[in-house]
């Protein structure tokens, strides 16, 4: 009996060193949670109250964009003249106005050797650019940016186009055609605003780009691989756009969420990855959904979280640095571009 007692009054202790586990499990979620709903409204505070710059700054001049028929594999060349002279123009009205920066980065965009899908030189303006052969293609990467991307700031994510144009290059050696879009076909939201951290603009520019990825197939065929590669903000963009989407691939790169809870909430056949370098700040971000101030704010779950359901890559370095020559990103994103699964860095 005595043997009998003592294990009764182990198991007791078991089930009470259980319960307080459970609770204390309970709080430090409770207080997690209530951490990063603090944490939210504090990063909400901030964009009210801080001025934004580019407020304050006198609307750039720009003629209306080229008027142009449908897109067809026939018409390409015709587009691309169009547009480079409408950039040339934006150009030189900017040059009249004194912004010498947006004249520059105009310029650079209507030379001879640019293949512009779209261009529109008012306000922060929207460019859409080719680099491969579009009408030949057998797979396309459509690169969709995040936060701060506009005419001014374009430079830095063409040459993460063309980073990964030359490695798909190099890992091909030309048996494949592949093409790459560098998609600014949205006003981005600013760094530091609420639009940020809002799915606002998201959901505004998501019937924009579900448009886009139906006119590359009028293009390239139906048959051609289309993988979106969505960065930071723009995977809120691609989330909205996915459900029914025609694309085989969407890699959520430094993502705040998507709006949905899981990778299978997102409605779309296509395989769904996602990876954040060890140093992106995105990772302190609250990956929750809450109301403030009557609107409702953060995206929710995060793309590389177990719950999310997405197949996770190997990413390194910092929020900027998923297009980095040589980085394991990168080279992920020429595999899941290729469709070579097996060939993706797994994290």
């Amino acid at each position: 009996m005595g043997l009998e007692k003592r294990s009764v009054e182990r198991a007791q202790r078991r089930r009470g060193g259980a319960e307080y586990r459970e609770r204390a499990q309970g709080k430090r979620t409770r207080r997690r949670g209530t951490w990063q709903r603090g944490l939210l409204a504090a990063l909400i505070t901030g964009a009210l109250v801080v001025p934004l710059a580019a407020a304050a700054r006198p609307e750039i001049p720009a003629p209306d964009p080229a008027v142009l028929g449908q897109v067809t594999a026939a018409t390409l060349d015709e587009v691309f003249a169009a547009n480079r002279a409408n950039a040339a123009e934006a150009s030189r009205m900017a040059a009249a106005h004194g912004d010498t920066h947006r004249a520059a980065a105009e310029r650079s965009m209507a030379g001879p050797s640019r293949r512009l899908l779209a261009f529109d030189g008012r306000g922060p303006g929207r460019v859409i650019e080719v680099f491969g052969d579009l009408a030949r293609a057998d797979r396309i990467a459509v690169l969709v940016p995040g936060s701060d991307t506009s005419l001014d700031t374009y430079t830095r994510f063409r040459a993460g186009a063309l980073a990964l144009r030359d490695q798909l290059t190099r890992e091909t050696g030309g048996s494949d055609v592949v093409a790459v879009v560098a998609w600014l076909g949205y006003r981005t939201p600013g760094t530091v605003s609420v639009d940020v951290l809002t799915d606002g603009l998201a959901e505004q520019s998501a019937p924009h780009l579900r448009v886009f990825v139906g006119e590359l197939r009028d293009v390239a065929g139906e048959d051609v691989h289309v993988a979106l590669l969505c960065h930071s903000y723009g995977s809120a963009v691609c989330g909205r756009a996915a459900p029914g989407l025609e694309v085989d691939d969407i890699a959520l790169l430094g993502s705040p969420g998507t709006g949905a809870d899981s990778a299978a909430a997102l409605r779309t056949s296509a395989r769904i990855w996602a990876a954040r370098g060890a140093e992106d700040w995105i990772a302190d971000v609250p990956h929750v959904k809450a109301g403030f101030f009557g609107m409702s704010v953060g995206f929710g779950t995060d793309p590389v979280s177990p719950a999310f359901g997405a197949r996770v890559f190997e990413a390194r370095g910092g929020h900027s640095d998923y297009f980095a020559p040589g980085s394991a990103s990168l080279a992920g994103l020429a595999g899941i571009t290729l469709g070579r699964i097996s060939a993706v860095p797994r994290a």
